[in-house]
């Protein structure tokens, strides 16, 4: 019997993972003034004893009006860094998993109440509400209130921003770093045509909208060591006519392939409120293996990815390289045990837990 891809080690610049599943970025809202709380020390905790191969902390703001809401992690201060620093370092007493940060800014889809709340836009003049930009002066939903359109002076201070928790990430020994170009958010925003409407260098054809997140890209990159690893996270298609589509991330991801970028994770959606997406096990991987085709480097793929064997198959047939879980992590934290139980491979778990280990399974875990 052979060996499970799932459970082979993968190596990424200078960071070598034990297997090929990744915990996804996921956001808490349970932020203080972007400060980690106990929330998020149980939330870290838990997933990372999961034996998953890497675990990527939620979408980190490098701007306080980058967060999406006023819960959001950030990491833009002394304060935010020290934070994280002591969630960090609680986590890493008892797990030695490789920890990513996912940097990021909402642009336009700032300013949103909690999801428990119905998440839905907090104007600029009411508690807990500021003024959003983008790319252009275009409202994600038509009776939210408009972004400004982002200037130069303000597109260099997000550069800045960006670079500078880049640092603190690697001040504080995070392992990797994810950009977040997706989901509709600030850099997606400034590659989708339908919410680039800019006149200037920066809009317009596939180069010009490409030029701000390459530039992002560009500073963390000049910001940290050479061979710190550095991914990017990317919409693979807005789901709407005339949008980002996979032909552009293709070119994008070619673009940041020459630049040093170790990874490409690839999800899609979250730029229109007219997506239609066709949603479905799986329903994501063949835009991650669309871009595993063009590029060289190690693709992720992500979305509704959560029996075994399917993830096996992603990656023993070569349509990406690793896989990433979120909410099925949340719902089963343990779910790389069980794949590895289900493969007949072995994951590694913390001494207080190897009594947990089934008879019938009697390699499962590492020692």
């Amino acid at each position: 019997m052979t060996s499970p891809k799932l459970f082979e080690p993968l190596t990424i610049d200078s960071l070598t993972l034990p297997n090929r599943i990744v915990i996804a970025p996921m956001c808490q809202y349970s932020a203080v003034d972007g400060c980690m709380t106990d929330w998020h020390l149980m939330h870290l905790g838990q997933l990372a004893v999961s034996g998953a191969g890497l675990l990527t902390i939620e979408a980190t703001a490098v701007q306080p009006e980058g967060r999406i809401s006023y819960a959001d992690v950030g990491l833009w201060d002394d304060t935010t860094e020290a934070a994280m620093a002591r969630t960090l370092d609680a986590v890493r007493k008892w797990s030695d998993m490789p920890i990513a940060i996912q940097l990021a800014h909402a642009g336009r889809k700032a300013s949103t109440d909690l999801p428990w709340f119905g998440g839905k836009q907090i104007p600029a003049e009411q508690p807990n509400g500021w003024q959003t930009f983008a790319p252009s002066a275009v409202p994600y939903l038509p009776d939210e209130q408009p972004p400004i359109a982002v200037d130069r002076t303000a597109m260099q201070a997000v550069c800045e921003a960006f670079a500078e928790s880049a640092r603190r990430a690697v001040r504080i020994g995070i392992d990797a770093i994810q950009i977040h170009a997706a989901h509709g958010y600030l850099l997606h925003q400034f590659l989708s045509p339908l919410s680039n409407q800019r006149q200037d260098e920066y809009g317009g054809a596939l180069e010009n909208r490409m030029r701000f997140p390459l530039e992002v890209f560009d500073a963390v990159r000049n910001a940290v060591p050479a061979d710190y690893p550095i991914s990017i996270r990317v919409s693979g298609t807005d789901w709407v006519a005339n949008g980002w589509d996979l032909e552009q991330t293709i070119t994008f991801s070619q673009a940041l392939e020459q630049r040093g970028c170790g990874a490409i994770h690839v999800s899609s959606g979250g730029l229109h409120s007219t997506q239609q997406i066709p949603v479905g096990p799986g329903y994501q991987v063949p835009l991650a293996r669309a871009v595993k085709q063009a590029v060289s480097i190690p693709v992720v793929a992500v979305g509704l990815i959560t029996d075994f064997d399917h993830a096996e198959a992603i990656v023993g047939t070569g349509d990406a390289d690793l896989v990433a879980l979120a909410r099925g992590l949340l719902y089963n934290p343990r779910w790389p045990w069980h794949a590895a139980a289900h493969l007949g491979a072995s994951v590694k778990v913390p001494n207080q837990y190897l009594r947990s280990q089934p008879r019938q399974f009697p390699n499962l875990f590492d020692r």
